[in-house]
């Protein structure tokens, strides 16, 4: 995956240090950006917080929040990229949510949807939700390249130096 190289290159090069919260994925980002040989200087920690109650009590994702609008909303995995950086030595971050099926879709929130978080400390956040199409596997594996896509493009226009 050369956009993970990419990815490292601009974390090193602007001094970032990288936190994942995930729960769709279960982990699957964090093992991506760690099997690249040198990523401990760019990677922190990761967090798998696939349960309500482990977005709040790990990240401190508020139950309001949660209640208010699902563990699958931009407006939760806001908060999960913002309790990644203040639970680690971290200072930017990604997190995702979503529903990869088979089950669990809605009408509202249907399987293949999946939200996306991206914060610099210092910086805006950005939250963005996406649809995917395949099985289990297939989701999860274009949620995950998905949110390393668009954090090379965050990186690149990031101000951190």
């Amino acid at each position: 995956m050369s956009v993970l190289k990419d990815v490292s290159t601009q974390l090193n090069e602007k001094n970032l240090l990288l936190s994942t919260a995930e729960s769709c994925t279960g982990g699957w980002l964090a093992k991506t950006i760690t099997d690249l040989a040198g990523s401990s200087t760019i990677f922190d920690r990761g967090f798998v917080t696939y349960s309500n109650e482990a977005k709040q009590e790990m990240l401190g994702v508020a139950e309001k929040t949660l209640e208010n609008f699902g563990a699958v909303s931009e407006q939760v995995v806001l908060e999960m990229a913002e309790g990644a950086i203040k639970n680690s030595a971290a200072n930017i971050a990604i997190s995702i949510s979503g529903v990869a099926g088979p089950g669990g879709g809605t009408d509202d929130k249907p399987v293949g949807m999946v939200c996306f978080g991206w914060l610099i400390s210092g910086e805006n956040s950005q939250a963005e939700t996406m649809y995917f199409d395949g099985d289990r596997d297939s989701v999860r594996k274009q949620s995950v390249e998905y949110a390393l896509k668009i954090l090379l493009r965050i990186i690149a226009k990031s101000i951190t130096k």
